[in-house]
């Protein structure tokens, strides 16, 4: 009864009570061709045999750490400084959760609100909010929030922008307006401004972008807002605001990201840790939580959510967001390491992901056929190779080098991009790590 705690009388029971004779009554309404249908899945097993199953699927992938490793493509491999995990250990951080009483919160809200104003910083934006879910939707929050803004619905997404992300804006803020998507130009920078018109409500564009490519986001500003329209800058790489121009000197009026890359590891994926800041006269329709500094009646300082109104909370269709929580551990991992490295470490800490990235840039593309797509990048960049890169990357992987994500498994509609392949390089990648990417590569395309 461990997992199915319910007798069958129990069930006798329920069922009366709401006047059906059988469970098999309750899926009337399936259409009968469909009922009982068999999944290509299993027959049941015992725990342990489960457990045997999963470690032996689990056997067969690779660890990030254990093979010379080079995926970016929206999600990096960073290091994490122990005393980060250390710090988490905390009780006072590991087990709180929502700030509603800031009386007993208050740590929990300072860590916040420090949060929101080292993501202010590092964007170059006025206001940040005390996180999102993860890049993507707060990427799709953005949208609309920028249709609330202008009370327009109409958003111009940058064909460069990363795939996920784009399909969450669809997913989220599909019904709420027309969203039209530039074309997909590897290492190019893409002109979309005339697919800008009087009715949109926002541009949004990814710099670095899905390839790499980074690029002056202010000719791009200057056309959006001479159309009326918003300006919205995704970073997925959010280690390169220690070196690439941030979005708010740029024009960008909101700015999404992603900040796994600070303390947080990759994860299988997730939880992540969102980043949402935007210009200060748009701040009541931010979405999410914001921390606000206060002084309490003896004058001394504290910390309390602010501007966040209860509709966020129990009256969805005048909420400003349906996202009423935050990634609050991850949030505080993001500050740890942040605060760790201050301003001069996150500088000479992006430095040195710039430099290993030209090192691996000009190594592999000395090997016959291979081409740098990407004209300028941050440590992330994107080769066309002389054979298929799924079939590359396969067979790299077999010499224990990860060599990056194929642009077709992003984008399996353009055929076109088949010989692309993504590649990032960070501070863990050694010298040793490029050799054997630039051997083993030698080897498969020979």
């Amino acid at each position: 009864m461990r997992y199915l705690p319910l007798t069958p009388d129990d069930r006798s029971a329920m069922l009366k009570t709401i006047g059906v004779g059988s469970i098999d009554e309750l899926f009337r309404d399936v259409p009968k061709a469909v009922q009982g249908a068999q999944f290509d899945l299993p027959p049941h097993a015992g725990e342990m045999e489960v457990e045997r199953i999963l470690t032996r699927m689990a056997s067969r992938n690779v660890a990030a750490g254990s093979s010379a490793f080079f995926c970016g493509a929206g999600a990096y491999r960073h290091h994490v400084p122990a005393s980060v995990d250390h710090l988490i250990q905390r009780s006072e951080f590991l087990t709180s959760y929502t700030p509603y009483q800031p009386e007993i919160a208050q740590g929990t809200l300072q860590v916040l609100f420090e949060f929101q104003t080292q993501v202010a910083l590092i964007t170059g934006m006025e206001v940040a909010n005390a996180s999102m879910y993860d890049g993507s939707t707060a990427t799709a929050e953005a949208v609309l929030m920028a249709h609330r803004i202008t009370g327009r619905d109409r958003a111009v997404l940058s064909g460069s922008l990363h795939p996920h992300y784009a399909e969450t804006v669809r997913t989220m803020a599909g019904l709420a307006g027309e969203i039209v998507t530039g074309p997909v130009l590897p290492g190019a920078v893409e002109d979309f401004t005339s697919l800008i018109d009087d009715k949109t409500s926002s541009v949004v564009v990814q710099n670095p972008d899905v390839f790499g490519t980074v690029r002056d986001l202010r000719p791009l500003a200057d056309a959006a807002h001479a159309k009326g329209a918003l300006l919205i800058v995704v970073v997925t790489e959010a280690v390169s605001l220690g070196l690439v121009q941030p979005p708010g000197a740029m024009g960008a009026d909101i700015v999404a990201g992603e900040g796994q890359s600070f303390g947080n590891g990759l994860n299988f994926g997730g939880p992540y840790v969102g980043l949402f800041a935007a210009r200060e006269k748009y701040l009541r329709q931010m979405p999410g939580r914001l921390a606000g500094q206060t002084v309490d009646v003896e004058g001394r300082r504290g910390f309390v959510l602010t501007l966040s109104a209860r509709e966020q909370h129990i009256r969805r269709e005048k909420a400003t967001s349906n996202i009423c929580t935050n990634s609050g551990l991850c949030a505080l991992v993001f500050s740890i390491h942040l605060s760790l490295l201050g301003e001069k470490g996150l500088r000479q800490l992006a430095k040195l992901n710039h430099a290993r990235a030209i090192e691996l840039a000009e190594r592999l593309t000395r090997i016959k056929g291979v081409e740098l797509v990407t004209p300028a990048f941050f440590n992330e960049f994107t080769l066309k190779l002389p054979k298929p890169a799924v079939a590359v990357a396969d067979a790299l992987a077999d010499r224990g080098v990860i060599a990056g994500v194929s642009a077709l498994r992003l984008y399996p509609n353009e055929p076109a991009l088949d010989r692309h392949l993504i590649v990032a390089a960070t501070e863990t990648n050694t010298a040793e790590d490029i050799d054997a990417y630039a051997r083993a590569l030698e080897q498969v395309l020979a």
